[in-house]
């Protein structure tokens, strides 16, 4: 008897990734862009970081324990901590703190517990609160402070971002007024006005690093999102330098933080790498439009929020090779 057989479900050889291990991955490659935006906005970063992952922290806790009574709290697991830093990295630093809890409370009460949390949600929950703060408090939420005020916080002086000065010169058909953008180095590294996450490209491209070298992610959604961003904007500058030209494009808004950190959600993007592809075109297309003919500058977070609705579906179409013979 001492020789059983024992079957079990598999997986049978675990390859050492969890759910907690991932999400602290994420968070790790944030700080490259967490340490900027503090460099860049100072206090009012600060400030917007910390209320928003408390509260994103302190919603789940609450709608776990009191509304739908689990005993396993999934806090710990690092997911509502990163949805507060991606909420976020969405938000200009001089944002008041009672719209951020609003925010964090769409993002988790709406985007992720009500379709049973973690791993059941089809869109991504920082997506959601940033979609739903951008549309009901469209003035605070395009209200940019000018980098380097380390002190300042709610008084803070602001200026146009380089979306914003894109938009304009689209709208009035003045290829001029692209010169009044920063230099595609400064937006590089960091110095012009947006959100907290928007702000250096090169920070950011260091997480992607890190989490490409981890296999955290693969490489098929950023860079097929970055690729259909340029070739796009290329032919759009080409035909018109109203537009403006495809580097520009890549190093402005929220394109990079959305493709590297929200586009890549496991639950709400495909399961394959074909699939991830088409993902990825999908999104480049989009958001090229909705900044060159939509009525807000920034199109990142509509079109990933567009492609979440469609990833089922993209799952369907790209199923996987099925193992052993097709039956005649």
């Amino acid at each position: 008897m001492a020789n059983k057989l024992i079957v079990s479900l598999s997986p049978h050889v675990h390859s050492g990734d969890s759910v907690q291990k991932n999400m602290y991955g994420v968070i790790l490659a944030l700080v490259p862009a967490l340490l900027v935006s503090l460099c860049v906005f100072g206090m009012g970063a600060a400030i917007v970081m910390a209320t928003s992952v408390a509260a994103c922290v302190l919603f789940e806790w609450a709608i776990t324990k009191y509304i739908l009574k689990r005993e396993k709290c999934t806090v710990c697991d690092g997911s509502a901590i990163l949805t507060g830093l991606l909420l976020a990295f969405n938000l200009p630093s001089n944002l008041p703190l009672w719209i951020i809890i609003i925010g964090a409370l769409v993002a988790i009460g709406v985007g992720k517990m009500t379709f049973g949390g973690l791993g059941c949600n089809p869109f991504n929950p920082a997506l959601v609160g940033r979609i739903f703060l951008l549309i009901s408090f469209p003035v605070q939420m395009t209200t940019w402070p000018v980098p380097g005020q380390l002190t300042s916080y709610v008084d803070a002086e602001t200026m146009a971002t380089p979306l914003s000065i894109m938009s304009r010169a689209i709208k009035s058909g003045d290829s001029t007024i692209l010169n009044e953008l920063p230099s595609s180095l400064d937006m590089f590294l960091g110095q012009s006005a947006g959100c907290l996450g928007e702000v250096s490209a090169l920070a950011l491209l260091l997480g992607l690093a890190w989490m490409l070298y981890k296999k955290i992610i693969t490489w098929h959604i950023p860079v097929s999102i970055l690729a259909t961003v340029f070739v796009l904007g290329g032919i759009m500058h080409l035909a018109n330098p109203v537009y403006a030209n495809p580097v520009d494009q890549l190093l402005t808004g929220g394109l990079m933080l959305g493709a590297i950190y929200m586009a890549t959600d496991y639950v709400t993007s495909p399961m394959n790498h074909k699939g991830q592809l088409i993902y990825g075109v999908c999104i480049g297309v989009l958001t090229i439009v909705i900044r060159s003919f939509g009525a807000y500058p920034e199109g990142m977070s509509f079109a990933i929020f567009i492609m979440n609705a469609f990833t089922p579906l993209i799952n369907t179409y790209c199923k996987p090779k099925r193992f052993g013979e097709v039956a005649k």
